[in-house]
């Protein structure tokens, strides 16, 4: 059975899994507002699924059309957006964003004010640091060309991104890359490499005892 705070607002035909709690001021189901040049899809939304012992925290907004999975956190004040799906066991920071038609595999942590844009694809244990920010238009909205090139980061398994890093649209983080504390992303980054800098360069390969494979 799910726990509903008084205050929060859950629309109808919202389906919440067992051990779910939406908690103070949340709300789950809301439609989307969209702006007359916005290049979000406009067909009707599905209604949102969470799945077991799920937490939206406090002011929390999942969007309608999208998908939570089980045991994850949505926190404080953080936003998910529509047709997102977020895997199992995630972490979502306070004050964190998700845009539309994301996907975001199992266990990945989206740590406090980052930004993760639309179009976007994050797999399976990604750790993106606080106040990280992705870009997905390179013509940021000046010509109808942007909407066929409109593309966020694909951010592969098991990569980490430092503190306030920046990825420009559409490049591709390798598996278990490691991207600096505010390094500027410009162009893709190989698997098992540390890059830093702006634009960022790669320094070394990953520390061997860091990969997942090896217990990192």
């Amino acid at each position: 059975m799910a726990e509903i705070h008084p205050t929060a607002v859950v629309y109808e035909g919202t389906v919440l899994g067992e051990g779910v709690r939406v908690l103070e001021h949340a709300v789950v189901g809301k439609e989307p507002s969209l702006g007359a040049r916005s290049t979000a899809k406009r067909e009707p939304l599905p209604p949102t699924v969470i799945g077991d012992e799920t937490v939206v925290s406090t002011g929390a907004i999942v969007f309608a059309g999208s998908e939570i999975g089980a045991r994850c956190i949505v926190g404080d004040q953080s936003c998910i957006r529509e047709r997102v799906a977020l895997g199992d066991d995630c972490i979502l920071g306070r004050g964190s964003l998700i845009e539309n038609d994301t996907t975001v595999g199992t266990g990945t942590r989206i740590q406090a004010g980052a930004y993760v844009t639309a179009y976007s694809t994050l797999e399976e244990d990604v750790f993106i640091a606080p106040c990280v920010v992705t870009t997905n238009d390179n013509f940021m909205g000046r010509t109808a060309k942007r909407q066929a090139l409109m593309k966020g980061p694909t951010i592969r398994r098991g990569a980490r991104i430092g503190g306030g890093a920046i990825l420009c649209p559409g490049v591709e983080i390798g598996e278990e890359a490691f991207i600096g504390a505010g390094a500027v992303v410009t162009k893709d980054v190989p698997p098992r490499v540390v890059v830093v800098g702006s634009p960022a360069r790669v320094l070394r390969d990953v520390d061997p005892a860091e990969l997942r494979e090896n217990g990192g």
